[in-house]
């Protein structure tokens, strides 16, 4: 199946889309605009080879349902930049490594194999895979291991979140 090229409006367009959701999520996209526009386009091509925006980085199933925590942003994102300053594939960057004063770490795949997900998902059908937090400022919710460096609704910052459930 040839998959046609993205545009450089394409490109141009989702990259203003990642810099906004990192931005909302206390985030930034690398400072190396070269390899963010190769990742940009990398998820624009799986967009089009599997009709979901999986990370260009790993390797997809094809199935969604398999592929929903691979989906950029991905469900390791927020625990990557944390701990390693960037995601698994350093589209996403702490603002301590885009300003410069840190570097990014050699990042360890987080991903379990694809039968550690399967039982994961049994075991937690019905439940909650991951912590509920919510912002005690607005009231925002999120499911996620750590809080966002700052709330997307109001942006206080990740010391104002409470584990929710």
């Amino acid at each position: 199946m040839k998959i046609d090229e993205p545009s450089i409006e394409e490109i141009d367009a989702l990259e203003e889309v990642l810099e906004n959701e990192a931005s909302s999520h206390g985030y930034s996209l690398s400072p190396d605009r070269e390899a963010v526009r190769a990742l940009v386009k990398g998820v624009i091509v799986n967009t089009r080879r599997y009709g979901y925006p999986s990370c260009p980085c790993r390797l997809s199933t094809g199935k969604k349902e398999d592929d929903l925590d691979i989906i950029c942003p991905c469900d390791y994102r927020d625990a990557d930049v944390i701990a390693y300053g960037a995601c698994y594939c350093s589209l996403y960057v702490s603002e301590a490594v885009k300003s410069g004063r840190e570097e990014i770490q050699p990042i360890p795949e987080r991903r379990p194999p694809r039968t550690a997900r399967a039982k994961k998902a049994a075991a937690v059908a019905g439940g909650f895979s991951l912590p509920v937090l919510r912002c005690k400022v607005c009231g925002y919710l999120c499911a996620r291991e750590n809080p966002p460096e700052k709330c997307p609704i109001c942006g206080v910052s990740k010391e104002r979140f409470e584990r929710f459930a």
